[in-house]
């Protein structure tokens, strides 16, 4: 699908901005809002490791603080022989905003696997979905 490729290739470029002196592990990510606009992040490393963010959450942080909540897909590019799936800190924030969001993880060789968040992150938190339970 169209859609894919142009949220492969946007990763792609996101991932050139990747800050990883210590990793150098570069992940790209582009997002494609409900808007149709795409939002790209990269990870972004720190000396203090725990304050690091990767290319997932900086996108979707980028969405949100445009107002952007809803969200179609969500594609991740990084150099490794098998595409990466996000971390469980990303898992959880993607399921957040989108529970059923299509997850597309891709290679720099070409290399794309896709799935739903709900495959990655069965019985996630939710606070709205408990409340939807009362």
């Amino acid at each position: 699908m169209l859609y894919k490729e142009e949220l492969i290739k946007a990763a792609q470029e996101a991932r050139k901005n990747a800050y990883v002196p210590y990793s150098k592990f570069a992940v790209g990510a582009a997002l494609l809002g409900n808007n149709n606009k795409i939002y790209t992040g990269c990870n972004v490393e720190n000396a203090s490791y725990g304050l690091t963010i990767c290319a997932e959450r900086a996108a979707i942080f980028k969405a949100v603080s445009e107002g952007v909540t809803s969200f179609k897909a969500l594609a991740i590019v990084t150099d490794l022989e098998v595409p990466a799936s996000p971390c469980g800190a990303c898992r959880q924030v993607i399921g957040e905003f989108s529970p059923d969001l299509e997850i597309i993880m891709a290679n720099m060789k070409g290399n794309v696997h896709t799935v739903n968040l709900a495959e990655l992150l069965p019985l996630s938190f939710s606070l709205h979905k408990n409340d939807k339970d009362n």
